[in-house]
This record gives C-alpha cells, sequence and structure tokens, in this order.
C-alpha cells in the first residue's frame, strides 16, 4: 500500500469514528447506526442541517441532519417546544469533534443541506434505525493537515452500549438562553434610527406587572423582578402551560 493510499484509509477509519461517536449521542427514541453513503444517495438540498466547524490538531467541518430522529425524543421529553434541534445536537457534534483530537468546535449553525454536504469532499453517512434512514451526518476533513489516529472507542464519554434512556436524558443537560422581557413596544424605522442617548420609550405594561420568562423565544414562565448580590433576578410566580405559550 502506497503513502496515499495509507493516508486515504487512516482518513475512512477517522471520519467513521467520528461518525460513531456521533450516533451514539444523538438523542433519538431508537439507537442508530452507522452506513456509508451509497452513490447518488443523501439528503436533500433543502434539508435543514446543523453545522460546526472545528480548529484544532485536526481542523474539520461537522454537519448533521437528524430532526426526523429527535423529534419524538424531544417530544417525549417534554422539551419539543423548549429545545431547538441545534441544541439538542450539540453533544453529538461535539462527541464527533472529540475523536479528531485537541480543538474548538465553533457555534453550531443552522444551514441548508446543499450547502453543507454539497462538496466532494465531504464523508456523508446515513444514520439508520431497523434500515430506515432517519438522519445524516457529514464530515469535511481540512487539507493539508496529517491525519491523526482516530480517538479509542469510548472516548467521547459514552460507550456503545449506551441505552436509549441515556440519550435521552443527554437532553436535560443541554444548556439553553433564558431571557426576561418587562415589555415590548413598536417604532416606525424612523424613530429607530433617529433614537439617541436619554431618549424613553414607552413599553406596553404597567410598572409592577410580572416580567416574561422566555426560552428560545417561547414564553415559559412571568415573575416578579428582584435584585440578588447588586445582579438583577427573576422570582417566578406563574408557570405558563406550553399549550398557552404556543397561542
Amino acid at each position: 500500500m502506497n503513502t496515499a493510499d495509507a493516508q486515504a484509509a487512516e482518513a475512512a477509519e477517522l471520519v467513521r469514528a467520528a461518525a460513531e461517536a456521533l450516533a451514539r449521542l444523538v438523542p433519538s427514541d431508537v439507537p442508530l447506526v452507522v452506513t456509508p453513503c451509497e452513490p447518488g444517495t443523501g439528503p436533500g438540498a433543502d434539508e435543514v442541517a446543523v453545522t460546526a466547524s472545528l480548529v484544532g490538531t485536526r481542523s474539520a467541518d461537522l454537519a448533521v441532519i437528524a430532526k426526523t430522529a429527535i423529534e419524538e425524543a424531544l417530544s417525549g421529553a417534554g422539551a419539543g417546544a423548549l429545545v431547538s434541534v441545534a441544541d439538542a445536537l450539540r453533544p453529538a457534534l461535539e462527541a464527533a469533534a472529540s475523536t479528531l483530537g485537541e480543538g474548538v468546535l465553533g457555534e453550531a449553525q443552522i444551514r441548508d443541506a446543499g450547502t453543507a454536504f454539497g462538496a466532494q469532499d465531504v464523508h456523508v453517512f446515513a444514520l439508520e434505525a431497523a434500515g430506515v434512514v432517519r438522519g445524516w451526518f457529514g464530515l469535511r476533513l481540512r487539507a493539508d493537515q496529517d491525519v491523526v489516529p482516530a480517538a479509542p472507542a469510548g472516548a467521547s464519554g459514552a460507550g456503545k452500549g449506551a441505552s436509549v434512556g441515556d440519550n435521552l436524558r443527554l437532553l436535560y443537560d443541554v444548556e439553553m438562553t433564558l431571557s426576561a422581557e418587562i415589555g415590548r413596544a413598536k417604532l416606525p424605522v424612523r424613530q429607530v434610527l433617529e433614537l439617541v442617548p436619554g431618549a424613553v420609550i414607552e413599553l406596553d405594561r404597567v410598572a409592577g406587572s410580572p416580567a416574561d420568562l422566555m426560552v428560545n423565544g417561547r414564553l415559559i414562565a412571568r415573575g416578579e423582578v428582584v435584585v440578588i448580590d447588586e445582579d438583577y433576578g427573576l422570582r417566578i410566580t406563574e408557570i405558563v402551560d406550553l399549550a398557552e405559550a404556543s397561542a
């Protein structure tokens, strides 16, 4: 085997290890297995992919399409309306990235599959359950870097024996950004452009009204603004039913 063939074999082993690490941590309601993409198959160009770039020992671009695979898991965990697809798949992307060596994984972003999987040098794998494709994983290794050995199986933090229940529990460790909203105002663009220091904007709530607690733009609770060690806080006074929040 010549040098080029040896490097190609190492790269193939590396990307498969990354794909298997990702599949183990996708919060699916059924276990997923990794299958290399056959010629002529792959995700539709208009499907939504979650992507992230790794910069480090082995830099790479990662992309995963798994909305179908995780929808039931998110719904079953009662988090379907609160956890975004990007947040839910972040741990899986981190697991895949960890097999490539030391590095920093960038923020997960939403892109169309045509852009994320379109390059010829993207290694594409199907994420299957019982022979049915439930998602896709793509990995593009950056050029002009030596291939490093794949990390040992299980180095990503979850072994091959991880159960479906373990995968679902991963949702409880997903970090979400909460924000408190005390009111809103609508202004024409002209007035927004004319804002200066000292200007006062009248909000749509009276003083003393409860503030809204928002997660990913969705109302989940209301409460009173308080001060905690010179920082603002929110004392929860009402939990909003998801049906009401969606109305």
